[in-house]
């Protein structure tokens, strides 16, 4: 898989399915559209899917299979005609593939030693897929790549070692990023190692960059002003380093209480980044601009309208859909004004398909509503996990896959 590129989502567009030319994937079946990493295709949180169905009966969707997984919040990747996820179970943490059609687990790696907290134990990342390989962070900086075909293990990096990483009050969250041949990861090592770049083949660092707390985000890439670019948001800051060396390019400070800066920066194209924190911290949209022949980035505006605690929003159509804490809102991405809101779903999560958002709220509530900024339209809601669901909706092929910290249900939400 080479390097992904992000697409404006001002407006609709669609994609080619991603390809890889690996026998195992030539073999699997075709996906119509995959979900391969923390928050989909561009980690927009926007899935390439049309045609879901907008009603639902009271149930909800056919649920198509459940499958008992272990603790942990980590997120479904979906590629290849695969599903991957990681649990904790017993003293072991494991990344693990399952069948689409049948929720089989077809196999499992451990990553590393089950870990807790007063959070929930097991481990918090996304599974990572590019072309053949998986690549799994545990919640306590153990890195594996394993085969996507069967679960073989290609190397092991200990962050901890390897770069100093320090794993967080709430364990490691970070999602890895594959751009070209590189793995990027948030470690929050010290001495200039808070964001580094691993050799995707075998798992040595080539460049390590910035000092900072580590904080609960995942790393985008965007190509801003002609430069391509790594955005990664620490305890304390934000900060841009240069793709090919993770020489800094521009740096924004951020300071939020127990260093919870979690939910992902947003690129807004061609030129701005938005970024949000919970604890009374607020949002801002920031653009980037070309100064002395370098780059410097400035606010456009800041406000406490929304306030992203873990999720992050979805920016679609010049708006941006997301979670004031236990409110779900939109806000016009440029001016940070106020559109609509809507209570009931607690701190929950969403992403965005054939113009509709897929609303999961806090305790299991599934809803279906309309993404536009003239109101909170709903088409559907249907009750259909149990217990705490902080982990993202995935979709992918038709399927809508949710979790609870145990448990992982498919859902047919495409005819």
């Amino acid at each position: 898989m080479t390097r992904r590129r992000f697409q404006s989502r001002w407006l609709p567009a669609a994609a080619a399915p991603i390809l890889a030319g690996s026998l195992w994937l030539t073999l699997a079946a075709p996906a119509t559209g995959e979900w391969p990493q923390y928050r989909g295709p561009d980690r927009t949180g926007i899935s390439e899917e049309t045609g879901i169905l907008k009603t639902w009966p009271e149930s909800g969707p056919e649920v198509l299979w459940r499958a008992e997984l272990g603790n942990g919040y980590s997120g479904i990747a979906v590629s290849g005609g695969r599903a991957f996820t990681m649990y904790g179970r017993g003293d072991g943490e494991f990344v693990a593939a399952y069948d689409p059609g049948t929720g089989k687990e077809l196999w499992r790696a451990r990553t590393g030693k089950n870990r807790a907290d007063d959070q929930g134990g097991g481990p918090r990342a996304t599974p990572t897929v590019d072309g053949d390989r998986v690549y799994a962070l545990g919640a306590s900086g153990d890195l594996v790549a394993v085969s996507a075909g069967t679960g073989e293990v290609a190397w092991r990096v200990d962050l901890k070692s390897a770069v100093g990483a320090r794993v967080p009050r709430w364990g490691v969250s970070t999602s890895p990023l594959v751009e070209d041949d590189l793995l990027i990861l948030d470690a929050g090592g010290p001495d200039g190692k808070a964001l580094v770049a691993l050799d995707k083949r075998n798992g040595k660092v080539r460049w390590t960059a910035f000092s900072d707390k580590p904080g609960y985000s995942a790393p985008l890439a965007a190509t801003i002003h002609g430069v391509r670019q790594v955005i990664s948001f620490g305890g304390t800051a934000l900060v841009s380093a240069a793709l090919e060396d993770g020489k800094e390019l521009w740096s924004f400070p951020w300071k939020t209480s127990y260093d919870v800066n979690a939910a992902m920066p947003i690129f807004v194209p061609p030129d701005k980044v938005f970024i949000s924190s919970a604890y009374d911290t607020g949002a801002a949209l920031l653009r980037v601009e070309k100064s002395d022949g370098g780059l410097k980035v400035s606010e456009v505006w800041r406000s406490r309208v929304m306030k992203n605690h873990f999720n992050s929003s979805i920016l679609y159509g010049g708006h941006l859909y997301g979670f004031d804490n236990g409110v779900l809102k939109c806000i016009d991405a440029s001016t940070g004004d106020e559109k609509w809101k809507q209570s009931g779903f607690a701190k929950g999560s969403l992403i965005l398909a054939d113009g509709h958002l897929v609303i999961l709220s806090e305790r299991g509530l599934l809803a279906l509503a309309e993404a536009t900024p003239a109101g909170y339209k709903e088409a559907a809601r249907a009750q259909i996990l149990q217990g705490k669901t902080w982990t993202m909706p995935s979709l992918a092929d038709g399927r809508l896959y949710l979790r609870t910290e145990e448990e992982m249900v498919a859902l047919k939400v495409r005819p």
